[in-house]
């Protein structure tokens, strides 16, 4: 299967290359999977704070799923709901990640390269980068589970001019949006998106993640979320890291955060 997904994982960073230069960083079934993979292997760590997803190159951070995927498995109705419920479980398993996430764009952010990107938390993008939803000129219905992560994340009347003109939106347009949260130049925008990670690896991760818990919640997210939100705001409440960032403001010094 073409593709791939590098992850390196350092000082608190996990770091996620979409990998297929060919097809300009086109999802292949097999890089959804291992989407998937590095979830359950997520869970099982305490040394990620952040992560970074980007494509391979300076041309795309995806082109979209891998269409060459598409005569084999999703030739007909029960293939594309099977390659739908792959694509869904990746980016549903990307948004459930305990720790903050982050898109870094340049060049294309198409299709389901969009759908991913819009899975991550924030989005740093360069301004000659731009987003597609080229469904329409596929003949393809979309997933409607998809739907919601482009709406909370462009907008509706932004998802609808990506849906019903299948045009390019810019990533200027899709700063006016909010779905880019910081907009730089393609020189400078792997070195803010890593300025913005390093920054959050700093805060405390048990606030991060009780925090991201209670805003999946209040988006929506299914009634344990929201249990889970209360659990972790009361371990961080009680933590080592509470009681080392009250030490750190009296001593006005920069906090040193175990996640503990």
């Amino acid at each position: 299967m073409a593709g791939s997904i590098a992850v390196t994982i350092e000082g608190g960073i996990a770091r996620l290359v979409l990998s297929n230069p060919e097809r300009r960083n086109a999802i292949s079934s097999g890089m959804w999977r291992e989407l998937s993979a590095f979830a359950v292997e997520a869970a099982r760590r305490n040394d990620i704070r952040v992560a970074i997803l980007r494509g391979a190159g300076d041309l795309a951070f995806s082109g979209g799923a891998d269409i060459s995927d598409f005569d084999g498995a999703r030739s007909d109705a029960s293939g594309a709901q099977s390659y739908d419920d792959l694509v869904e479980s990746a980016c549903a398993a990307v948004e459930a990640l305990a720790f903050p996430t982050l898109a870094l764009i340049r060049g294309a952010c198409v299709g389901a390269g969009a759908a991913l990107a819009a899975s991550c938390d924030l989005r740093v993008a360069a301004d000659d980068a731009f987003f597609a939803v080229p469904a329409a000129r596929l003949g393809l219905g979309y997933d409607p589970r998809g739907l919601p992560r482009l709406l909370r994340v462009f907008g509706s009347q932004g998802a609808r001019q990506l849906f019903f003109t299948a045009d390019r939106l810019g990533a200027v347009r899709g700063h006016e949006l909010g779905a880019v949260d910081i907009l730089t130049t393609g020189a400078e925008v792997e070195a803010s998106a890593e300025r913005l990670a390093h920054r959050m690896v700093e805060n405390a991760p048990l606030t991060l993640r009780a925090a991201k818990l209670s805003i999946r919640a209040a988006e929506g997210a299914p009634q344990h979320v929201l249990a889970e939100a209360r659990r972790m705001t009361a371990l961080a409440n009680s933590s080592a890291d509470y009681r080392e960032g009250r030490l750190a403001f009296g001593e006005k010094r920069a906090p040193r955060f175990s996640g503990s």
